[in-house]
């Protein structure tokens, strides 16, 4: 079937498009026209904006660390709703099946779980595949097991790492890696409380600067597209603008991703000893072509952290609000769950708002810098046409800013800055440079053989409006919203990597588990039929020109 979106402003900056004109899709994959045809359907999309599907590169949406912290925090969308958050009050409403539908709605296609735990795979695909419409994936957790450990305490070569960064990937059908504090969830069962890129990991003697290049390098040296996911050390510490920096040094080059960098974007200045390290961050960014970042942005109201960096949430729970909180650690990962409210009258809070903000405004280059909230941590994805309406228009920035404490005009930068963020560049952010950062090079931009994952907008000043409603959603070139509403109910894809890797990898690994656990590891294998639908697993595709 041949479709056509007629007369729509197509914004596509992976192709240089952005101009008045007529798309086609057909049998699930844009075409470049109609090569005389007459279309079978019709949708005229004059006066709208076209793009993309949306792709988000950092969203905790499914898991053993999602399901504790909806376990814990069942209240949350109701907490959420009274402070003026746009979610239904019930507990179904940040669940699996719910969290498809919101982002459609929203004019999103794809959306990759950016902390699988190897142990735990099995049970997080069975909760992706509860999640209507979008594609998915999964990015898996290594650096503070022990296996991966046990490799650098005994000088393992490159080739045997890299077999197992490429079995662990297999055998959890991911198609990235994530390394979260690295070494810093043993320490802390050493009782380590602090954990710095130079410090070495008890009785392995691996500092995190080893771990995170042996995993950088494995990920690299085996060909899969996304870089080491990093969550560096030292999350939400002030001064830590100098960790973020001498870890971006310290990847000499070689590709490497920086997860929810807002967090890390923290001075020392001012009388509260807490600025914005946002301008130093990004004259780094643009001196390492290598790096790319997600945002992490911070808005104000009530969430839950979640986080496989044991270390910091458990340092966290002081914070928590409501005053509970869970944490619990596993072989070599765990996780804690943090109740959380950023407070508008809080200077902290504040000064974090007014940080990751000034990272997507003084970038230069928007292909490095994506969009996230590190949903939930800290905002829920549902919040995301706020953060679009404050990068668009530097007078609604203002009147935020003007209900802030004073003292955060004095350590942040966000006031100066008169940038608002283009279409164009909200569609890299958003969009194709997620897409290129994954791999997925099928989507993110509306050229000839991409998938026909389409968002059309009405145009409004009101970018809030504009994002939080889209007026056309198709998935695979299959119409799923119609003015903001869902139409049909689609499932997607869960996309892997498949490096190759020596098989004898896994009589090691096996005899590991043997006598460390008395399992076999082949228990946590995720089995091909796991959703019950068939052609659930997709490898990543081919890159398209």
């Amino acid at each position: 079937m041949l479709l056509c979106l007629k007369g729509g402003r197509v914004v596509d900056p992976a192709n240089n498009r952005d101009a008045v004109g007529d798309l086609y899709i057909e049998d699930g994959r844009i075409v470049a026209d109609a090569q005389g045809r007459e279309p079978d359907e019709t949708y005229d999309v004059s006066g709208k904006i076209v793009m993309a599907g949306g792709v988000d590169v950092h969203s905790h949406i499914a898991g053993s660390n999602v399901t504790l912290a909806r376990q814990l925090m069942p209240e949350l969308p109701l907490l959420a709703a009274d402070g003026g958050v746009h979610i239904p009050p019930t507990p179904s409403s940040w669940g699996a099946y719910a969290t498809g539908l919101r982002y459609a709605q929203m004019g999103y296609t794809t959306a990759i779980e950016p902390a699988v735990q190897p142990t735990h795979a099995i049970q997080t695909h069975l909760e992706l595949s509860q999640i209507p419409i979008l594609d998915v994936g999964g990015l898996a957790i290594l650096g503070n097991d022990d296996f991966a450990l046990q490799q650098l305490k005994k000088n393992a070569s490159e080739s045997e790492i890299q077999d197992y960064v490429a079995w662990t990937l297999d055998h959890t059908k991911c198609l990235g890696l994530k390394v979260i504090n690295a070494g810093g969830a043993e320490a802390f069962k050493f009782n380590a409380r602090t954990f710095n890129l130079d410090d070495e990991v008890p009785y392995y003697g691996a500092t995190s600067r080893q771990i995170v290049q042996s995993m950088q390098h494995a990920v690299h040296n085996l060909g899969v597209p996304h870089p080491a996911h990093v969550h560096c050390n030292n999350l939400g510490i002030a001064g830590n603008i100098d960790t973020a920096i001498a870890t971006m040094e310290a990847a000499e080059g070689v590709p490497i991703h920086f997860a929810h960098i807002q967090f890390y974007g923290y001075g020392t200045e001012g009388e509260k000893g807490l600025s914005s390290g946002a301008p130093r961050l990004v004259e780094a960014l643009n001196a390492h072509p290598n790096v790319t970042v997600d945002v992490g942005q911070v808005l104000f109201g009530q969430t839950v952290t979640i986080s496989g960096d044991v270390l910091r949430q458990f340092d966290g729970r002081k914070a928590a609000s409501p005053g509970k909180w869970a944490l619990y650690q596993g072989e070599g990962n765990g996780t804690g769950v943090v109740p959380y409210k950023y407070k508008s009258k809080s200077f902290v809070n504040a000064v974090q708002w007014a940080i990751g903000l000034e990272i997507f405004l003084l970038a230069k280059n928007p292909w490095q810098v994506l969009f996230s909230t590190d949903h939930p941590n800290g905002a829920l994805f549902t919040r995301y046409p706020e953060i679009f309406g404050l990068l668009m228009d530097k007078d609604e920035r203002t009147r935020w800013l003007d209900k802030l404490p004073e003292a955060v005009r004095e350590v942040t930068n966000l006031a100066e800055i008169d940038r608002e963020i283009t279409l164009s560049e909200f569609a890299v952010m958003t969009r194709a440079a997620p897409a290129k950062l994954l791999g997925l090079f099928d989507r993110g931009h509306l050229g000839a053989g991409a998938v026909g994952d389409v968002a059309v907008y009405s145009e409004k000043k009101d970018k809030v409006a504009m994002f939080d409603r889209a007026s056309l959603v198709f998935k695979d070139g299959k119409l799923v919203v119609r003015d903001g509403q869902i139409t049909d109910i689609t499932w997607g894809r869960a996309f892997h990597a498949t490096p190759e890797f020596d098989t004898n990898i896994k009589r090691r690994v096996n005899k590991f588990y043997g006598d460390n656990y008395g399992i076999n590891p082949e228990v946590f294998d995720v089995p091909e039929g796991i959703a019950g639908r068939e052609g659930r697993f997709a490898k990543l595709p081919e890159t398209t020109s």
